[in-house]
């Protein structure tokens, strides 16, 4: 049926919503796609959920060539349903709580791990029931402390999440490999471009871990691309560690005055005018050690402060000490932390004092000291005396201190070595787009999902988890597919093919748009007829550019000699011809450049 947008539930509006951060946040707004509820939360209106659904089409119909069913699990969980897996301390304060009116634990589930593991196990008792891959595209819930840039993190959105179940790990693999591939294919129709990145799998656990990943400059994650095409998330970028240093001839640590240096560089700056190198080198923020104090926070909300040393020339990463503490968020410590701990000293905290070691469980503050896994031992550094304004050098790791273990912590940056020896690596800005999981075991252990094998024995089921973001993706493909005056949707999914406009005056362009929005939708086409009378040309035109369908008719003030316009939004080119010949040239320029679609993955 075709849409009249003179019925259609969508209102445009000129301005910029006022909490828009990014593009497709501003444009999906304005255009009429979505609309705000509260933080992080959004209603879709009818264009939106025409273009959401567009997009889940492609998902499943590749999720159909791997043979996945779709199955629907509730949004609204038993809490215990996390239980067994530990989770529900896990996910602390991103997952959502509620009680029913007896009092009985829900969660609003944030993924679906367990449900699925305790479905199959219901229904599966032999190896012929297996390999089973299932899936859904379903609403999760995360409590995001900040969520941000519309639907690129928001506390409720659509995902699909697909989980394979096999007798053992060959048939895991092949799993995977299929539900890999489908990825490949379904970025590729969605006209997005992408880099396969080893990831760390996080609270997901498992063996095997790889996310497809978006370069974008509006990204909050970071990946590494190595020279030999070798790529990974930062938190899966393991740091070069050094070979240990002969540390016998060097001097013993020197404490010195260092009034006003509380931070890197002014501690650079004086150390250079009040101990100076032996070398003649000036010393360097590289020569410091800074030792940031953290609080990791577990599911209980439970903090546990730790130090952690980093070179004075990084910054900390926090999604990289994350992967090192699983189970818990790190957080800057606050003042309460500081406060109940007095021992440390902001500004000039350190490791050691002459009268001994004041950081590591087996100190006498009893907090956990740990060292960025690129620094070795035997090197030695500039580092606070935990004494107001007085820092020590020459402090070396090995002899002085020994920390309680290391941790990869330190922002990585172009240029730092490659983990498999091939070079400098480069660093990019970039979103998950997808995520795929060999999970082997570890839920089914925890659920008890067992089978049957060929020879009557009970084997514990090997599991494969696969999701993609769709409300992420869709903001994504919104993002990439833009200019200044408004959205330029893909073909793949686009709320309309064809969005014809009848402009001018008298009834003949109206009347001729009409034919021509019958023709089209005749020959398989949906369509978008822009019959708003009594509105200009100009607001017509300009809500056309908006919206962003990406094939435009105009009928206009030629149409009493059966002529039109065809809008190509992608390129801008407005070629007037025949009205008769219209929907011939448009689906002969359609099918050409749906063909000339081509893969959107970036290897390096």
């Amino acid at each position: 049926m075709i849409e009249r947008l003179s019925h259609l539930f969508v209102r445009t509006l000129r301005e910029d919503p006022g909490d828009a951060e990014v593009a497709s946040h501003r444009l999906l707004v304005r255009a009429g796609y979505i609309r705000r509820q509260a933080p992080g939360i959004f209603a879709w209106l009818p264009l939106g959920l025409r273009v959401k659904r567009r997009l889940e089409a492609v998902i499943r119909e590749e999720m159909a060539r791997t043979g996945s069913q779709e199955v629907a699990f509730p949004g609204l969980l038993p809490a215990d349903v996390f239980e067994a897996t530990g989770r529900l301390h896990d996910f602390g304060d991103s997952m959502f709580r509620l009680h029913d009116r007896r009092g009985a634990p829900y969660v609003l589930a944030p993924t679906h791990e367990e449900a699925f593991t305790l479905a199959v196990k219901d229904l599966c008792s032999s190896y012929k029931d297996l390999p089973l891959s299932i899936y859904q595209i379903q609403d999760k819930y995360r409590d995001e402390a900040r969520p941000r840039a519309g639907l690129l993190r928001g506390r409720e959105f659509t995902m699909k999440d697909a989980y394979s179940f096999d007798v053992d790990d060959e048939g895991l693999a092949a799993s995977y490999q299929a539900q890999r591939d489908a990825y490949e294919r379904i970025f590729a129709r969605l006209g997005l471009e992408y880099v396969i990145v080893d990831a760390d799998a996080g609270a997901m656990g498992g063996s095997k871990s790889e996310e497809f990943m978006h370069p974008t400059p509006v990204g909050e994650d970071t990946f590494v691309i190595a020279p030999s095409g070798w790529a990974a998330n930062v938190e899966a970028y393991t740091s070069a560690r050094p070979d240990p240093v002969d540390a016998s001839d060097l001097p013993a640590p020197v404490e010195f005055d260092s009034p006003a240096t509380a931070t890197i560089q002014t501690l650079v700056d004086h150390a250079n005018r009040a101990v100076p190198r032996s070398d003649g080198r000036p010393w360097a923020a590289a020569d410091t050690l800074k030792n940031v104090v953290l609080a990791l926070v577990d599911g209980t909300g439970e903090r546990r402060v730790v130090v952690i040393g980093v070179p004075g020339d990084r910054a900390v990463d926090l999604k990289r000490v994350e992967a090192s503490f699983p189970g818990h968020e790190v957080e800057p410590a606050n003042d309460a932390d500081f406060a109940k701990h007095p021992e440390l000293v902001r500004g000039y905290i350190g490791p050691w004092t002459p009268s001994g070691p004041v950081l590591g469980e087996s100190s006498p503050s009893g907090i956990a000291f740990f060292l960025d896994a690129s620094i070795g031992d035997g090197s030695a550094w500039i580092t606070g005396a935990n004494r107001h304004e007085v820092h020590v050098h020459s402090l070396v790791v090995g002899r002085d201190v020994v920390p309680d273990g290391r941790v990869e912590a330190a922002e990585v940056r172009d240029g730092d070595p490659a983990p498999d020896g091939s070079g400098p690596i480069r660093t990019s800005r970039g979103t998950e787009i997808g995520h795929v999981f060999q999970l082997g075991r570890k839920y089914a252990e925890a659920i008890g999902l067992q089978v049957l094998d060929q020879n009557g024995k009970l084997v514990t089921v090997t599991m494969g988890s696969y999701g993609i973001g769709v409300t992420r993706n869709l903001a994504l493909i919104a993002e990439a597919n833009h200019d200044d005056r408004g959205l330029v949707w893909p073909e793949s999914v686009a709320p309309y093919d064809l969005q014809v406009v009848a402009t001018g005056k008298g009834e003949l362009p109206l009347e001729l748009a009409e034919r021509l929005a019958v023709e089209a939708e005749a020959a398989g086409l949906e369509v978008l007829l822009d019959d708003r009378p009594k509105v200009s040309p100009g607001v017509k035109f300009g809500d056309a550019e908006l919206l962003g369908v990406p094939w435009i008719i105009i009928a206009g003030r030629d149409a009493a000699e059966g002529r039109v316009e065809l809008w190509d939004r992608r390129s801008g080119e407005r070629e007037p011809m025949p009205a008769d010949d219209a929907i011939a040239a448009l689906q002969a320029r359609r099918t050409a450049r749906l063909a000339r679609g081509t893969e959107r993955r970036r290897d390096g």
